[in-house]
């Protein structure tokens, strides 16, 4: 059997991204638009980005919210996932990125099932609650979380409180190239995806697990968990 090598398993991905998710010219566009402005890639891997459309689908959402939008790679695919009528919400922290993002998603065909929010996620998330505890609109159906690692109980505290039992909630990022099993880390950012796990271990409103995954991006991770507990959240009813 052959090693995990970082050779091997970038091999493994190109087959698989060219046997099961194949090329889109809106999504390479908006990957080389994110590149030419100089952000990070940091955007999740092509066969990522088809288990986030396949996870709107099979969860049959409606309301999608993402925390981290950056290029908007992962909301073209979760937008695309959704039926008319539905809706990604989208959080950028930085109005500059958003802008990239929204000519992007537009370009993409998918700008009528996106809003972007401008703003940090710990200030914007708590504007999303009033409109749906007066009734005006539903809860969020599926949650995908891909920003700052230091805030992700934060994060998924509002993804319970913003969602319904059964809400699909998914946490980007949670390996760290091994080092999310290091209790002697001091790097911010793996101490918060530890919380975030702890958290999705212990809280009673999630059922969760995570898997480590090897692919374009490198060696990582990613949990998928269920809202559960209907009484932990505030009831719009």
């Amino acid at each position: 059997m052959a090693e995990p090598t970082p050779d091997a398993w970038r091999r493994v991905d190109a087959y698989l991204t060219e046997t099961l998710v194949g090329h889109d010219p809106d999504l390479d566009k908006a990957v080389a638009e994110q590149h030419a402005a100089g952000l990070p890639a940091i955007e999740v891997a092509p066969v990522s980005g088809k288990l986030l459309h396949l996870l709107a689908r099979i969860s049959g959402a409606r309301r999608v919210l993402e925390i981290g939008t950056l290029g908007a790679y992962s909301t073209i695919w979760m937008a695309r996932g959704i039926p008319e009528g539905g809706v990604v919400v989208t959080i950028e922290a930085e109005p500059a990125i958003a802008a990239i993002a929204r000519a992007n998603i537009d370009r993409a065909g998918v700008g009528d099932k996106v809003e972007i929010r401008v703003g940090r996620g710990e200030d914007v998330l708590p504007t999303l609650e009033a409109p749906i505890l007066a009734g005006d609109v539903p809860r969020f159906d599926l949650v995908f979380i891909d920003a700052d690692k230091e805030s992700n109980t934060i994060y998924l505290d509002w993804a319970a409180r913003l969602g319904h039992p059964g809400t699909v909630v998914v946490v980007d990022n949670i390996g760290r190239g091994g080092e999310v099993a290091n209790p002697a880390t001091t790097a911010s950012h793996v101490i918060g995806t530890q919380r975030g796990l702890e958290m999705l271990g212990r809280d009673p409103r999630f059922d969760a697990t995570a898997l480590q995954t090897l692919d374009l991006k490198g060696w990582d991770g990613v949990a998928i968990a269920l809202v559960t507990d209907a009484a932990a959240m505030p009831s719009a009813d």
